[in-house]
């Protein structure tokens, strides 16, 4: 699926304000995440697994003119054989694409049991989220995606089994178009942190896949040993025959 002006907004100040700020997370994170295999899924054109040291390191998704895929898929099916992926990253996947809770029971079945998951976001519950619901609000990329709080995206991790980490939030101030105006309001970034810590124009979900381990079952010693006890006087009637 090709997103309307994802292209332009990467190449303008806003795309650069988010992208640096989720770069800087998503790198810091995936640098002590150790495997064999690594994902990415959307946003093609950045590689936000540079920094990991897992050996086989692959984006896939729908293949477009401009964009670097390794794997050409649809994302609600993988094609990756269950257990199989140490981590996946999904940059703004989930309030761009059709049927998001798919998406994610697809990357819960790849990946291993103790995997990782990273999910950025755009925070309806930011001013970024508000500028969605003014008059005049252009209509490409990002305002177009159905933003998705971290309550929702948490929820829907935790029904997979993934024990969820405490999110992150950044982007404090107003989603300026020029870059004039995000230096400007650059002095948001500490007050925001501080004062209003959840309204972050995006989001950083860090999410790690439980499986309950199996139960043993042990033979039942106790029974056995019963059950011998009852058949030893068997044998000692039956002794004094084979003599």
């Amino acid at each position: 699926m090709s997103i309307p002006g994802l292209e332009n907004w990467l190449a303008s100040p806003q795309g650069h304000y988010v992208l640096d700020w989720e770069c800087a997370r998503i790198d810091a994170t995936v640098a002590d995440i150790f495997g064999y295999n690594a994902l990415q899924l959307g946003l093609p054109g950045i590689d936000l697994l540079a920094h990991n040291r897992i050996p086989f390191r692959q984006t896939a998704g729908e293949r477009s003119q401009h964009d670097r895929v390794d794997v050409s898929c649809d994302l609600r099916q993988l094609p990756f054989s269950a257990n199989s992926i140490d981590l996946v990253v999904l940059p703004h996947v989930l309030e761009f694409y059709d049927d998001p809770h798919q998406i994610l029971r697809e990357v819960e079945r790849i990946l291993i049991p103790e995997g990782q998951i990273l999910i950025s976001g755009f925070n309806p519950l930011s001013l970024w989220g508000l500028r969605r619901h003014l008059p005049a609000c252009p209509e490409h990329f990002p305002w177009q995606g159905q933003y998705l709080s971290v309550t929702r995206v948490k929820d829907w991790l935790q029904l997979l089994g993934f024990e969820v980490e405490r999110p992150i939030f950044g982007c404090y101030a107003p989603p300026c178009t020029t870059q004039n105006w995000l230096n400007r309001w650059k002095f948001m970034e500490t007050a925001g942190e501080r004062c209003w810590g959840f309204a972050g124009g995006v989001y950083l979900v860090h999410a790690v896949k439980r499986v309950h381990s199996m139960r043993l079952v042990m033979p039942r010693w106790r029974d056995r040993t019963r059950q011998a006890k009852a058949l030893s006087p068997i044998a000692q009637k039956e002794s004094p025959h084979g003599q």
